[in-house]
C-alpha cells in the first residue's frame, strides 16, 4: 500500500503539477537552465539557493508574461531541475510588506479576485524601498529594523521607464484670462514598476503598478554653482525620499509633510496614467485620440481605499478644469461618477485631517479647489437646512480652530458617488454615527461591502492538506465559488471526514511546533490547544484582555496544581507602530508573562506563552492552518471588519470573539452556537459610556481580576524593574477607552466553555467542519463581485482568455 504523502510532499507535488501545467516539462527545464545560466556571474560557477530562486521565478514569469500581454490586448484593444527543494526556494522570497495590517493585505486579496473574475483592473500603489519594518524582540522589547526587501532585486517586477510621469509640488497659483496656472513647481518623476497578478486558471494576468520616485537629471543642479555639483547630486535624495519608506502607523494618523507628499505622488502619477490610457484606447471610439471626457465614468472607476488617495478628487478636478478645460460643473459631475470611497475605520484618531498651512505650501492649487468644492457643498447644505449653523460646521471639509484642517473623509464622501463600510455592523455605524449628517443628506450613496479573503492563498496555498480532503469530497469548484463549501454540511457527522479534518489539523500543529522549537527554543506540547491572537498591536484589539486571561489561568494552575487543566499554547503576535508607547508596553508585558509562565516547573507543559516575532503574511500562512482557537476580541463597535477572523474560520479554527466587525456575520453564517461569543454588544458599550465606565468597580468586585492586575502592578512579571508596567495599569484603571475590565468576567467564563469543548475532540471537530462549511460568504470573489455590480457598473466574466500559444479569436 502506498505511503500517504506528507504535507510538505503534497505541497511540492502541487507546485510541480502547477509548473508542468504551464507547458511541456522539458521546455520548463530548458527555460530554467537558461535563466540559471544568465543568473550566474562570470566569475562564479556555483549556484546558490538564491540563484535557483531567481531562475525559477524568472521561468514562471516568462510563462505569465504571454498571458499578461494577451490580457491587456483582450481588455484594452516532478521539479524543473532534479534535486531542488521548492519549499526552500519559497523561503528565499521576501514578503512585499507594502501596507499596514489588514488594509494592505485586503488590497492583495482584491487584486487576486479581480484577475480571477476576469475584471480589467489595475492596482496602484507606491514601490516603497523599505516596507513595513522587520520586528526583532530584544530583552522582551520590540526593536525595529529596516525591511530592505529589494536588496537582492525583485524578479517579479518589470520597470516601465517609457511611462515615467512628472509630479509637481510647491510653486504658486496664477489666475489668467485663459485659466488657472500652477507655476514654479518642483518636479519629481514617477517611474512605474509592473507586477503581474494572475487569475486562477483563466489565463488572465492583471497589473499591479507601483510608483518609484526619481529626481529629474537637472534636479536642483541649476540652483548650485559648479563647485557645489556633489551637493546638488546628493540633494536628489530629497526627491527620491518620497518612495523610500512606508509609514508604519495602522489606525493612526500622523500629519507629516512627507506622508502628504507620498499621498499626492501616487494620486498624481496614477491619474495621469489612467487618463493617458483612456485617451489612447478605442473603447469603440473612432477618434485617434479621445478628447471628450463625457464617457470617462462609463470607462473608468476609481475606488479610494480609505482616505489615503483622497487627493484623487481635487487632482481629477484640476486636470479636467485646468488642463482639459472642462467646465467646473461638468468636471464635478464626472469626478463624482468616477470616484467611490471605502471607509476602513471608525476610530477618530485614524481619520486624516491635514493642516491647511501644509496644503498651502505643498499643493496650493489643490487647496483652492478644495475650498471651492467645500463652498458649493455648504451652499447646498445651507439651502436644505436654513439657519442650521452647527450642521454646516459639522459637515464642512474645512475644520476651523487654532489650526485650520482639511477633513479628508468629508472630502471623500462629498466627491464620491458611493460610500461603503466593510462589514454590516461597521456600515451601520458609518451611517448612524461617523457620517450621520452626510447619510441624512444622501442616504442612497451609502452601502455595505463585507470584506473577504482569497481562498487561493488562504486555503489552497497555505493549507494544501485541508484543500485536498475537501477536493476529495466535493471537487475543486469551491476554489472559485467558495459558497460550494456548504456541501460539507452533509459530512458533519461523517466519521471518516471528522478523522481526516482532525488529522490535517494535527499535522499542521506538529509542523508549526517544530518551527517554534527551532526559532524560539521552547518545547511545545502539540496536543495542547493552539490559542492564537495575531494582528497589529493596538489597545482596541485588546491583547491586554488576553494577557489577563493567561495570568488568571496561571494563577489557577498554581493554586490547584493537581487539578486537570486543558493544556494551552497561547501565541500572541503583531507589530506595534514605532511611536505607539502603549502598544510597545503590551509587547513587553506579553514577553514578560511568558518568561515567568514558561519557566515555572509547576506549570510544565500545561501553559506556554509565546510572542510570535515579526508577524507578517509568510508567518500567517504557517500559523493560521495550525490554530485551534482564533482570538477576535476587540471592543464592540471598534473593529471595522477584520479579515484574520475569516482566514482562521476557513482553516478550521474556532473563534472566540465579541459581536464586532465581521464576527457578527460569521456567527450569522455558522450559527452563534458554533462560535464562542462573549461580552458587550455595541448598545451595551454605548450604555456604559452614558453611565460612565469605572474600571475600579470591576477591579473591586472580581478577585481574580484584582489579583492579576496587582501582579502586573507589583512587578511580579518584572522583578528586575517592578515599576515597568505602571503605565499599563494606570491606563487600565483610569484611561481605558476600550473597557477591558468590563468584558473580563464574560471572557473568562467563555474561555471555560472553550476548554470544556476542547476536551471532546469529536464535538470540537464537528464545530470546525460547520465553520469551514459556512465560510463561503467570506471570499473576496463575493466582495469584488458586489463592488463590480453595485459600484463600478461592470459584470465579472468567466471568459477564458486563450493562452499565448493559441491564436486570438
Amino acid at each position: 500500500m502506498a505511503k500517504p504523502l506528507t504535507d510538505s510532499e503534497r505541497q511540492k507535488q502541487i507546485s510541480v503539477r502547477g509548473l508542468a501545467g504551464l507547458g511541456d516539462v522539458a521546455e520548463v527545464r530548458k527555460s530554467f537552465n537558461r535563466h540559471l545560466h544568465f543568473t550566474l556571474v562570470k566569475d562564479r560557477n556555483v549556484a546558490t539557493p538564491r540563484d535557483y530562486f531567481f531562475a525559477l521565478a524568472h521561468t514562471v514569469r516568462d510563462h505569465l508574461v504571454g498571458r499578461w500581454i494577451r490580457t491587456q490586448q483582450h481588455y484594452y484593444e516532478r521539479d524543473p531541475k532534479l534535486g531542488l527543494d521548492l519549499e526552500e526556494l519559497e523561503e528565499i522570497e521576501e514578503d512585499a510588506g507594502l501596507g499596514n495590517g489588514g488594509l494592505g493585505r485586503l488590497a492583495a486579496c482584491f487584486l487576486d479576485s479581480m484577475a480571477t473574475l476576469g475584471l480589467a483592473a489595475y492596482g496602484y500603489g507606491i514601490r516603497y524601498e523599505f516596507g513595513i519594518f522587520n520586528q526583532k524582540i530584544v530583552n522582551g522589547w520590540q526593536v525595529e529594523e529596516a525591511d530592505d526587501w529589494l536588496r537582492y532585486g525583485n524578479p517579479w517586477e518589470k520597470a516601465r521607464p517609457e511611462y515615467m510621469i512628472p509630479v509637481h509640488f510647491y510653486g504658486r497659483v496664477e489666475h489668467t484670462p485663459d485659466g488657472v496656472l500652477w507655476l514654479d513647481t518642483q518636479v519629481v518623476l514617477a517611474m512605474p514598476y509592473d507586477t503581474p497578478v494572475p487569475g486562477y486558471k483563466n489565463n488572465t494576468v492583471n497589473t499591479m503598478r507601483l510608483w518609484s520616485a526619481k529626481a529629474p537629471n537637472d534636479f536642483k543642479l541649476k540652483d548650485f554653482n559648479v563647485g557645489d555639483y556633489i551637493e546638488a547630486v546628493l540633494d536628489r535624495n530629497l526627491a527620491e525620499n518620497i518612495s523610500r519608506v512606508l509609514y508604519p502607523n495602522d489606525n493612526f494618523f500622523e500629519g507629516k509633510e512627507l506622508r502628504l507628499k507620498q499621498e499626492y505622488f501616487v494620486v498624481a502619477a496614477t491619474l495621469q496614467d489612467i487618463i493617458r490610457r483612456f485617451k489612447s484606447s478605442r473603447f469603440g471610439c473612432r477618434d485617434p485620440v479621445r478628447t471628450c471626457f463625457e464617457t470617462f465614468p462609463d470607462k473608468v472607476a476609481i475606488q479610494l481605499n480609505d482616505t489615503h488617495p483622497a487627493l484623487s478628487i481635487p487632482e481629477l478636478m484640476r486636470i479636467l478644469v485646468d488642463v482639459e478645460k472642462v467646465d467646473w460643473d461638468k468636471a464635478w459631475e464626472i469626478t463624482k461618477k468616477t470616484c467611490a470611497y471605502t471607509n476602513h475605520t471608525v476610530l477618530p484618531e485614524a481619520l486624516e485631517r491635514w493642516p491647511v498651512s501644509m496644503f498651502e505650501k505643498l499643493l496650493p492649487r489643490h487647496l483652492d479647489i478644495i475650498y471651492a468644492i467645500n463652498q458649493r457643498h455648504l451652499d447646498h447644505v445651507a439651502a436644505l437646512f436654513p439657519g442650521d449653523v452647527d450642521r454646516l460646521r459639522r459637515m464642512s471639509v474645512i475644520e476651523e480652530g487654532d489650526c485650520k484642517r482639511i477633513n479628508m473623509a468629508h472630502l471623500c464622501v462629498i466627491g464620491s458617488h458611493a460610500v461603503n463600510g466593510v462589514a454590516r455592523i461597521h456600515s451601520e455605524i458609518v451611517k448612524q454615527s461617523v457620517f450621520k449628517d452626510f447619510y441624512e443628506l444622501e442616504p442612497e450613496k451609502f452601502q455595505n461591502k463585507t470584506n473577504g479573503i482569497t481562498p487561493r492563498r488562504w486555503l489552497l496555498l497555505c493549507n494544501p492538506g485541508l484543500a485536498d480532503v475537501i477536493v476529495e469530497r466535493i471537487g475543486e469548484g469551491f476554489l472559485t465559488d467558495l459558497s460550494q463549501l456548504k456541501k460539507l454540511l452533509s459530512l458533519v457527522d461523517d466519521e471518516a471526514f471528522i478523522r481526516d479534518i482532525a488529522k490535517i489539523k494535527q499535522e499542521n500543529k506538529l509542523k508549526f511546533s517544530a518551527l517554534l522549537e527551532k526559532d524560539y527554543k521552547v518545547k511545545i506540547n502539540p496536543d495542547s490547544m493552539f490559542d492564537v491572537h495575531v494582528k497589529r498591536i493596538h489597545e482596541y484589539k485588546r491583547q491586554l484582555l488576553n494577557c489577563l486571561h493567561v495570568i488568571t489561568l496561571y494563577n489557577r494552575i498554581k493554586k490547584d496544581p493537581a487539578k486537570a487543566f486543558v493544556p494551552r499554547t497561547v501565541m500572541i503576535g503583531g507589530k506595534a507602530a514605532p511611536g505607539y508607547h502603549m502598544a510597545k508596553m503590551i509587547i513587553k508585558l506579553v514577553t514578560s508573562i511568558g518568561d515567568v509562565v514558561n519557566h515555572d516547573p509547576v506549570v510544565g507543559d500545561r501553559l506556554k506563552v509565546i510572542f510570535l516575532e515579526n508577524y507578517r503574511v509568510s508567518l500567517a500562512e504557517k500559523v493560521i492552518p495550525a490554530a485551534d482557537l482564533s482570538q477576535q476580541i476587540s471592543t464592540a463597535g471598534t473593529e471595522a471588519s477584520g479579515t484574520g477572523n475569516m482566514k482562521f474560520m476557513l482553516n478550521g479554527a474556532l473563534t472566540i470573539g465579541t459581536m464586532d466587525g465581521a464576527n457578527v456575520e460569521m456567527a450569522e453564517e455558522a450559527g452563534e452556537e458554533n462560535l464562542f461569543i462573549f461580552g458587550m454588544r455595541v448598545e451595551d458599550v454605548e450604555a456604559l459610556d452614558q453611565k460612565g465606565y469605572n474600571a475600579r468597580d470591576f477591579y473591586d468586585r472580581l478577585p481574580e481580576l484584582r489579583q492579576a492586575v496587582d501582579q502586573i502592578s507589583s512587578g511580579f512579571f518584572s522583578p528586575k524593574d517592578p515599576d515597568c508596567f505602571k503605565d499599563v495599569v494606570n491606563m487600565l484603571m483610569y484611561h481605558d477607552r476600550f473597557k477591558v475590565f468590563a468584558d473580563y468576567e464574560a471572557y473568562i467564563q467563555c474561555q471555560a466553555q472553550v476548554d470544556h469543548l476542547y476536551r471532546n475532540s469529536k464535538e470540537w471537530t464537528k464545530k470546525v467542519i460547520k465553520n469551514i462549511a459556512c465560510s463561503g460568504k467570506f471570499s473576496s470573489d463575493r466582495t469584488i463581485t458586489e463592488y463590480a455590480r453595485e459600484i463600478w457598473g461592470v459584470e465579472p466574466s468567466d471568459l477564458q482568455i486563450p493562452p499565448p500559444n493559441l491564436p486570438k479569436d
